[in-house]
Formats: structure tokens, C-alpha cells, sequence
């Protein structure tokens, strides 16, 4: 993705991290060895310190390509909201020839994956998914539910490189930010208040 310099939050690691956990939720990507078209799947995942882990069922077609090239991207985007040109303009500018946009939010995680197919090794992972989705539940552990755990597959990636966007009008000035963000707080929309939060100093 395009990254400009007053968007980039890729250093960040604190506020990167932050958006990342809170979505809880991306895209999994990998293209194998020769495939025209990389392999895409939605997935719900656990980041712990560098390492992301999630789970998928044996027969995803993720595992072929991953079985040529073990190198993947993680693409977790969100906290976005539709800006109208209208809200660019401050005092006496024009609202007709303001441009549009949307704000948003964008973590890439590339990494290298590692498969696992022994039960025990997936009941691992979906104990550390259980930890963090649901640290107080009550269920019994993974390993317990036998013949369905060879159904499914444990998947661990080692982050080598995080590219990170924070798109929210790092490109003007604090009056234009103020104006935007007073608007996002007044039309509440799906989005609205998350977009609003990233806005935050």
C-alpha cells in the first residue's frame, strides 16, 4: 500500500499494535509459488509479541500455497469514515470545491508462517486464542474435542515486517483536524467514533 510520511505509523509500534488488537479480525494473504492470484482468507488471529497464531480448517486452500512459499501478509484494516469534501472547508473557504477522502487505518504484518498438524500442537494455539477472546469462559480444553481437532489446522507467523497507516488528515492543519473531527463526533455513523478516537492527539 501507499504509505505517505504524514501517515505513516509504522514506527509507532505502541499505536499499531493498539489498532491491531482492537480489530482482532484481517485478511490473510499468500501467493504460493506460481499462482496468478494469491490465496485470500478471512480470519480471526491473536498477536503475542511478535508472533501472530489463529487457526483454519484442514482443508483451506491457504495450505497449498503455503506448503510452496511460507511467506504471507497479514492485512488488517478498519476504523474508517466516508468524509465529504464539504467538511475540508473552514471559515470563509468554499465547501463546494473541497475533495473527499476517507480516514482510515491499515496494519500489514508480513511474516513467515509455520503449519501445525499434530492435535496437540493446534490445541495449543486455540488455547491462546481462547485466552484472549475469552480469558474468563467456560470450556473445556481444546484437546478434548478428539476427532475434530485433525479437521483443523494451527498456523503461527513470525512478523518480519510491519508497514502501518494511519490516514487522518496527518496533511493539514490542526484547524481543518479540529473542523473534521467536531463532524465526525456530530454525524455518529458506523465508523464515526473510532475515526474520531485515531484523530485524537
Amino acid at each position: 500500500m501507499l504509505i505517505r510520511s504524514h501517515d505513516d505509523g509504522s514506527g509507532d509500534k505502541e499505536r499499531w499494535r493498539a489498532f491491531v488488537d482492537s480489530q482482532g479480525f484481517g485478511h490473510l494473504v499468500a501467493a504460493g509459488a506460481d499462482r496468478a492470484v494469491p490465496v485470500v482468507v478471512p480470519t480471526q488471529f491473536v498477536l503475542r509479541g511478535d508472533t501472530v497464531v489463529l487457526h483454519l480448517a484442514k482443508s483451506n486452500p491457504i495450505f497449498a500455497c503455503l506448503a510452496d512459499n511460507d511467506q504471507v501478509v497479514l492485512s488488517v484494516a478498519g476504523d474508517w469514515a466516508y468524509i465529504p469534501g464539504a467538511w475540508k472547508a473552514v471559515g470563509d473557504e468554499d465547501p463546494r470545491v473541497g475533495v473527499p477522502t476517507t480516514y482510515y487505518a491499515a496494519v500489514q504484518l508480513t511474516g513467515t508462517a509455520t503449519v501445525f498438524a499434530e492435535p496437540e500442537a493446534t490445541a495449543a494455539v486455540l488455547r491462546e486464542q481462547l485466552a484472549a477472546l475469552e480469558p474468563d469462559g467456560d470450556y473445556i480444553d481444546p484437546v478434548e474435542h478428539g476427532s475434530k481437532l485433525p479437521t483443523i489446522r494451527g498456523l503461527s507467523i513470525a512478523v518480519t515486517e510491519v508497514r502501518a497507516k494511519f490516514k487522518y488528515g496527518g496533511n493539514v492543519d490542526e484547524a481543518h483536524r479540529a473542523h473534521i473531527a467536531a463532524q465526525l463526533a456530530a454525524r455518529g455513523g458506523p465508523g464515526d467514533a473510532a475515526a474520531h478516537r485515531q484523530m485524537e492527539p
